[in-house]
């Protein structure tokens, strides 16, 4: 089945552009698309003219940054849950990246700080730490485009400001897609 039939839209770079629609009019498939996370059926999605499908997955990769509501985190430490991202990163542009995103002073008070084991699916954070930490992932790797995918949609109010400046902080002079 066709989820989406004659779309078409400019996101021109550095600007923002945000898809509104009802729940389950695809706007999470839009942004997947632009990723290459879906591989559209007809029509083209294109990147400075040239078609995703056309590109290699690990040059999508250094271009698109996507951060959406689920946020997966490794049993490993924050640290390496974070170079997962960017694996030559030291650890200043880490730290860096955690500022940027709201959460290296949490990170910074626990008793192992960025040594402290995340657990297995993230468990010893809650959802708005999860999405600031997956925030830094994307910070450390720079992208140029960003597909923001409800990135707030399942957090608390004051949580949802933390991140909202942090997603606002992050998407400043890059070509997103909200």
């Amino acid at each position: 089945t066709c989820t989406i039939s004659g779309a078409t839209f400019l996101a021109a770079p550095g600007t923002r552009t945000a898809l509104v629609g009802e729940t389950g009019s695809g706007k999470t498939t839009l942004g997947y698309l632009v990723a290459r996370l879906y591989d559209a059926e007809r029509g083209a999605i294109r990147i400075d003219g040239v078609d995703v499908k056309d590109v290699a997955f690990a040059s999508l990769s250094d271009l698109i940054g996507v951060v959406s509501q689920e946020t997966y985190l490794f049993h490993a430490t924050v640290r390496e849950n974070l170079r997962f991202a960017h694996p030559e990163a030291t650890d200043q542009e880490i730290e860096n990246a955690c500022r940027a995103a709201r959460i290296h002073d949490h990170i910074a008070g626990l008793p192992e700080g960025y040594e402290t084991v995340v657990g297995e699916r993230g468990y010893r954070f809650s959802g708005g730490e999860k999405q600031r930490i997956a925030i830094a992932r994307t910070v450390l790797r720079n992208p140029p485009i960003l597909v923001l995918d409800e990135a707030t949609s399942a957090l608390d109010v004051d949580t949802e400001r933390q991140v909202q400046e942090a997603l606002d902080a992050l998407a400043e002079g890059r070509t997103t897609i909200t």
